[in-house]
């Protein structure tokens, strides 16, 4: 199995730059803010993260591909780092620190571009959480100050704790009625949103999550970090990995029941 451990170093690096400068203008009375075509925000900091990632890579990294939320795609080849610079952007310009940086190694293989790495970066919160291909999920402030993550072992839907963004999403795919019937079935039921749930999962004090509605620079990190603390991480029809649009996570054991449940249509 391939040897990962300089590109996630690499990653600790750009995560580290991006910290300083997200930090920086983190509650910033002069932000600038403005809206997307999509109708979502983005601001000042998120376009110099990513440009800071980008020109990091372009140095340690030359024939390795860019994608990045802000930016596109750079270059082509078997592998491509994947940049979500702010996620929880609208967190981010309310003063909310729930918020990170997102960043994924992906490599071309016989199921197409999988991650590899990825790193997964609060500042805010002072937490990081990281994972490579084989050598497990990590959390910490540094690579020689981290604690192995595992995922629950929760087995039953009564008993596990459920964490979603919001409700708007599921209800414009057909979907809510399913996930109200989940959050019945469940002990508990937060909807903490964004990055964090999955974290929470592959740390073990959330059983599962799930979201409708994503794109890849959301998944590609949490899903190998997921994966490595012995999680599954798949799209709403099950397929693995952050490919399908959309997500479920969860300790594994609940997966199957997880899924059942949101592919419910009234």
């Amino acid at each position: 199995m391939p040897d990962y451990h300089d590109d996630l170093r690499l990653a600790h690096v750009l995560a580290d730059a991006a910290d300083a400068a997200t930090m920086d203008r983190f509650k910033a009375l002069d932000l600038k803010v403005e809206t997307k075509p999509d109708m979502t925000p983005v601001s000042e900091a998120d376009k110099a993260a990513e440009e800071l990632i980008r020109g990091h890579l372009h140095r340690a990294r030359p024939r390795d591909a860019i994608l990045g939320e802000e930016y596109g795609v750079e270059g082509s080849g078997p592998r491509r780092w994947v940049i979500d610079p702010i996620d929880g952007t609208k967190n981010y310009v309310r003063g909310v620190p729930v918020w990170a940086t997102l960043i994924a190694l992906m490599e071309a293989g016989e199921e197409g571009f999988r991650p590899v790495v990825g790193v997964v970066s609060a500042p805010a919160l002072n937490r990081r959480w990281w994972a490579a291909k084989g050598a497990g999920a990590f959390t910490g402030r540094s690579l020689t100050s981290a604690t192995r993550m595992h995922v629950s072992k929760v087995g039953r839907i009564a008993d596990a704790s459920f964490a979603f963004s919001s409700l708007a999403g599921w209800e414009a795919q057909s979907r809510l009625d399913g996930l109200l019937d989940l959050t019945r079935a469940c002990w508990r039921t937060r909807g903490y949103g964004d990055f964090w749930p999955y974290m929470m999962v592959a740390e073990g004090s959330v059983d599962i999550c799930a979201e409708p509605e994503l794109s890849l620079w959301d998944m590609a990190a949490p899903a190998i970090v997921v994966q490595e603390a012995g999680g599954r991480y798949t799209s709403l029809d099950g397929e693995d990995g952050p490919g399908g649009g959309n997500a479920a996570a969860s300790n594994g054991l609940l997966h199957d029941e997880l899924l059942g449940y949101l592919n419910q249509r009234y």
